[in-house]
């Protein structure tokens, strides 16, 4: 089984709650591009294993686009 058939998607609060560490330091890592993350409605999508690798302290993988790191100030 490849890692894409069983990685998890994890909204904001769930990726918050797996790195017990505050919505606004969540955010800061997502438009800083420590952490890899799509945007999806108002919210914020993360993979599991993106947030295995920041864990272990790997590098990002590929940058965000510009466009959705603007949207961050929305919330």
């Amino acid at each position: 089984m490849s890692l894409r058939e069983c990685d998890l998607v994890l909204t904001t609060d769930e990726a918050i709650g797996y790195l017990k560490i505050s919505k606004p330091t969540l955010l800061k890592y997502i438009r800083e591009r420590r952490i890899r993350a799509t945007r999806a409605g108002k919210g914020w999508r993360i993979l599991e294993s993106e947030l295995y690798r920041f864990l272990k302290g790997g590098e990002a993988r590929a940058e965000m686009p510009k466009e959705d790191a603007g949207q961050l100030r929305q919330f």
